[in-house]
């Protein structure tokens, strides 16, 4: 059986922050593992060290340039067993690859991998799209349920039993036919942390990359839907008030706001 895991770097902020047109200069950004995908990953392993007779392969797949492979060597780390990059320079221009153009570069990786369980994260960490696994199961015709947050497998009879959480507090119980695409909810597991033998491993591992048009995808088909037209930092408002001085200082000047807001009588 393989299992194939979709991972994202997400992009890290710092606190303090300069933008440089449509973008945060880059010595203000850091990047790792999608939390969500960190849960899909787990879930891949932990099905993986389960599996008594058949052996279970794990590939993580991204989209990203040569950079994210850092990223990639993460998953590699916890216990993925190979890895798929997709790039092409080109897709550095695009303003936004929204979830259709990424479920269709990873449909290409899907074609090439051939997996029996494809497992996303809900959502990215920086762009919080959550649409790229249901789009994904479009794309290549695959079943698929979402926001998963318990996953029992039946690899002999071809069925993914799962557990969903809904909004307003519903929760569903479904099965879903192999192959499928499952997208992970935090919570599904606890995500281990890599092991200093897990790490070397990773370096050794395999790590595949290619091109859209190796995987027979024509850039010119794939068009993003949305367009990136400005970037700002959001306005925050603050009613927060600061007592200077020492314990009491402090205390008589809390007593005094107290007694202005009428919390308390003078």
């Amino acid at each position: 059986m393989r299992v194939l895991v979709t991972v994202k770097e997400d992009e890290m902020v710092d606190d303090e922050f300069e933008i440089d047109g449509l973008g945060i200069s880059e010595q203000y950004v850091s990047y790792e593992l999608n939390e969500w995908d960190d849960y899909a990953v787990e879930e891949a392993v932990q099905l993986s060290e389960a599996a008594e007779d058949d052996e279970v392969e794990v590939v993580t797949a991204t989209i990203g340039p040569e950079r994210s492979e850092e990223t990639i060597r993460q998953a590699l780390a916890k216990g993925a067993d190979r890895a798929v990059r997709v790039w092409d320079d080109d897709l550095a221009d695009a303003d936004v690859l929204d979830p259709t153009m990424k479920a269709q570069l990873l449909a290409g990786a899907v074609e090439e991998v051939e997996p029996d369980l494809v497992l996303t994260g809900v959502q990215g960490g920086d762009d919080a799209f959550g649409a790229t696994g249901v789009a994904l199961a479009e794309t290549v015709d695959y079943q698929w349920a979402a926001v998963v947050n318990d996953l029992d497998l039946d690899e002999a009879a071809g069925v993914a039993s799962v557990h969903r959480e809904l909004e307003g507090g519903v929760e569903e119980l479904t099965d879903v036919d192999l192959p499928a695409v499952l997208s992970i909810q935090t919570g599904i597991n606890e995500p281990r942390y890599a092991s200093l033998r897990g790490i070397r491993q990773a370096q050794s591992k395999p790590l595949d990359v290619y091109t859209p048009d190796e995987l027979d995808i024509d850039l010119a088909d794939l068009g993003s839907k949305l367009t990136l037209t400005s970037i700002a930092e959001p306005e925050s408002e603050s009613n927060t008030t600061l007592f200077e001085g020492d314990a009491g200082e402090q205390a008589e000047q809390l007593g005094d706001l107290l007694e202005d807001e009428g919390v308390v009588e003078g």
